[in-house]
């Protein structure tokens, strides 16, 4: 699938993991209510206006990508699981917030960081999506193949199966199999390449988003 294809996927997941925090029930928003105290009271420790604050929430945005794009090829469930959390978590905070204070606040609080953050996070995720699907789809046609040839190499390496299953499981030793292939090692090495250098932008872009959120996003909301 086209890359752009993959940015509309993953607007696609945020947006339906908005549509759950908008129609999340009134009695799980008061059960979750203790915890967006103690995340306020957290976010309170990092005080605006400190380098330290934008080094840490670059990182914490860093990481989430980072992590997304390395667990891809699991069905590609951490970056599908990425987008639409964070898409709930927008959505219910903002109708607590809006509930609370305004929505001038909310949008005061969201959009100057978020008009760098979100399209970042989309370009990220989407990376991830591309690269852990061509994973996927690789392996489902030709895992068999993959399995039944390397065995038919040598005692060594039926050897060597057993212990990758039980350290790894069956699936990433279906991906090092893969890598072990010439053919299927150029394929994701290839995707690998091509879908680096979009989350190497999206990590980039991070960088402005954390600046805005620690120097220019508390003056909007105070």
């Amino acid at each position: 699938m086209n890359y752009r294809r993959w940015i509309f996927v993953a607007i696609l997941l945020f947006g339906i993991g908005i549509a759950f925090g908008l129609t999340t029930p009134a009695s799980i928003t008061r059960l979750l209510s203790e915890e967006l105290t103690a995340l306020e009271e957290f976010s309170g420790i990092l005080a605006p206006f400190t380098l330290s604050t934008v080094i840490f929430i670059f990182i914490k945005n860093a990481v989430v990508l980072l992590f997304s794009f390395a667990f891809s090829p699991v069905f590609c469930l951490v970056p599908i699981l990425t987008l639409t959390v964070n898409g709930w978590l927008v959505a219910w905070v903002s109708t607590i917030i809006v509930e609370e204070k305004s929505l001038g606040f909310v949008l005061a609080g969201l959009l100057p960081h978020g008009i760098i953050e979100l399209p970042a996070l989309f370009i990220g995720e989407a990376a991830a999506l591309s690269f852990g699907a061509m994973v996927v789809v690789l392996i489902i046609r030709h895992g068999w193949s993959l399995l039944t040839s390397f065995v038919r190499k040598g005692r060594i390496r039926i050897l060597l199966m057993p212990v990758l299953f039980t350290i790894v499981g069956i699936f990433p030793t279906i991906i090092i199999l893969a890598l072990l292939n010439e053919q299927t090692r150029l394929i994701v090495i290839d995707s690998l390449r091509q879908n680096l250098k979009y989350l190497s932008l999206a990590v980039a872009l991070m960088l402005p988003a954390a600046v805005i959120e620690t120097y220019i996003t508390p003056l909007l909301i105070t």
